[in-house]
């Protein structure tokens, strides 16, 4: 049974005042509104759980995770229907990201039963060392203390409130505050519903985690501005995430801010596999860029052609198998006005031709195609920006050398990918020292919609598709972002971390 409360340390609590969700289809809830009063209150919760949880055993936070895991499961039912009410996403959507959620969960507890994120190194002493002896020197990752999360608009499982940033922070031993997405306010509460009966089932300090709902903008400031929160962990608009992360820079002590924010995903499509297959691409393009109404941060929303006959088919193509697709429904109103924005942005732009037009209203989505020449594309940088939808830009270059100055041209990416077939080779060796400049994953004859959750995945890359290069939100080396390197010098085993003895 829903709330419509905050959880805070442990307890329901509610707020000064209530919002109504926007569902989807389905019935509208009352939810209390976030404060920073309420923010303080979870923040000092969370300090005082890393006295205990930051210094809990790599078993005990394991068995924790594989716990909110099993909770969520046991709730399953009950998030789909939430779920789907409030964002339009079907329930195979929403059952899959429930899978992918708790399998990240029982990732990270296997991980860090592994030990090796620890980076365990020592270097014994050198009494006898000339000029100068060596001491006993160890080394090991520590957690860095409670972190805060924002929720995503279009993961409600996988990237919210229970999703790969806490799973990560809890893993590493940091407790987490979440800012609540105000677009799945009921399928956040559950979920933090299933961490709370976690956290009594193994008996952990109810500090571990809080859920903030809704708020205005002040929340979200005084969370990441809150002296106690050492990380953020956000997903979400370029706009709203570099505003946080100046005001995490603008802190009397600095903190890192890990937002991925942005990414239009380009495709290359290299000569020969253009001839030999281009309308193939053109169909599955199609399928990658209206998945989920376009609504991945990894749709790949540019496909990059050289001008001819080839192009030509691929264009058709892509049109052909666009055209019959209709509406889907967004996850808000709001995604929805700046979807339609973002199409006005693209048509309005000199040089920019029409494939594919559509009539899309109130929370709706239809796919957009249009087509510009690659001289057309390097004079006008708005082009490179995202359009959060199932909207496509074809790109004509004259030739390989145009080709290789847009890739250079490319703000950083998440992903970009090549299409080539084995005659393409030089050209791809030409193209891979610049498109693994520009994105944190590189493709060959797929599509980037659809982030596996392992060890060697990196979804980050260079600004703006996130604020900070070296890092990832998806897969086990994510850990990383919550943790800090320890030297001991010459200190008594008995004195030593866990780990380290």
């Amino acid at each position: 049974m829903l709330t419509g409360k905050h959880l805070v340390a442990g307890e329901w609590v509610d707020g000064t005042g209530t919002f109504s969700s926007e569902p989807a289809h389905g019935p509208s809830r009352d939810f209390a509104i976030g404060t920073p009063q309420l923010v303080d209150a979870a923040c000092k919760a969370a300090e005082e759980a890393f006295w205990s949880y930051g210094y809990s055993t790599r078993e005990d936070r394991a068995a924790f995770l594989n716990a909110i895991a099993d909770e969520i499961e046991a709730r399953g039912d009950a998030i789909t229907e939430i779920g789907t009410q409030e964002t339009g996403l079907p329930e195979a959507r929403l059952q899959g990201e429930r899978g992918r959620t708790t399998g990240q969960l029982r990732l990270f507890a296997s991980h860090i039963l592994k030990g090796d994120y620890l980076d365990r190194r020592h270097d014994e002493a050198l009494p006898d060392r000339k000029p100068l002896p060596r001491p006993d020197l160890k080394m090991v990752q520590r957690p860095i203390g409670p972190v805060a999360v924002f929720g995503a608009s279009n993961f409600p499982l996988a990237f919210s409130t229970a999703g790969g940033d806490t799973a990560a922070a809890l893993a590493a031993g940091c407790p987490v505050v979440v800012k609540g997405h105000s677009a799945h306010p009921g399928t956040g509460e559950i979920v933090a519903q299933a961490i709370d009966a976690a956290i009594q089932k193994c008996g952990i300090h109810p500090g571990v985690f809080s859920l903030i709902q809704g708020g205005k903008r002040d929340v979200g400031q005084s969370l990441v501005q809150h002296p106690l929160i050492k990380a953020v962990g956000f997903t979400g608009s370029l706009g709203g995430g570099r505003a946080l992360f100046d005001l995490c820079a603008q802190r009397p002590e600095p903190i890192p801010f890990f937002g991925e924010l942005g990414s239009v995903n380009p495709m290359f499509i290299l000569p020969n596999a253009l001839s030999a297959r281009g309308s193939e691409i053109a169909s599955g393009w199609a399928g990658s860029l209206t998945m989920g109404a376009g609504q991945f941060c990894t749709n790949p929303g540019i496909a990059v052609v050289m001008e001819g006959s080839d192009a030509e088919q691929f264009a058709n193509a892509a049109t052909a198998a666009l055209e019959p697709m209709g509406p889907q429904t967004m996850l808000t109103d709001g995604i929805a006005d700046a979807y339609r924005s973002g199409r006005d942005r693209v048509a309005g732009t000199s040089g920019v031709q029409e494939l594919l037009t559509s009539t899309c209203d109130l929370r709706n989505a239809t796919p957009y195609l249009y087509r510009v020449s690659g001289k057309d594309w390097l004079d006008n940088h708005v082009l490179g920006e995202e359009v959060f939808g199932p909207l496509g830009l074809i790109v004509t270059v004259s030739d390989f050398d145009q080709m290789v100055a847009m890739a250079k041209s490319l703000q950083g990416q998440l992903t970009c990918t090549l299409h080539m077939d084995e005659a393409d080779t030089d050209a791809g060796k030409t193209l891979m020292p610049v498109l693994e400049r520009k994105a944190g994953r590189v493709l060959a004859n797929g599509f980037p919609t659809g982030v596996e959750v392992c060890d060697s995945m990196v979804h980050g890359g260079p600004y703006p598709a996130s604020t900070n290069f070296g890092a990832t939100s998806v897969g086990t080396l994510s850990i990383r972002r919550f943790l800090r390197p320890v030297c001991y010098q010459g200190i008594p085993d008995a004195l030593l971390p866990n780990d380290l003895q």
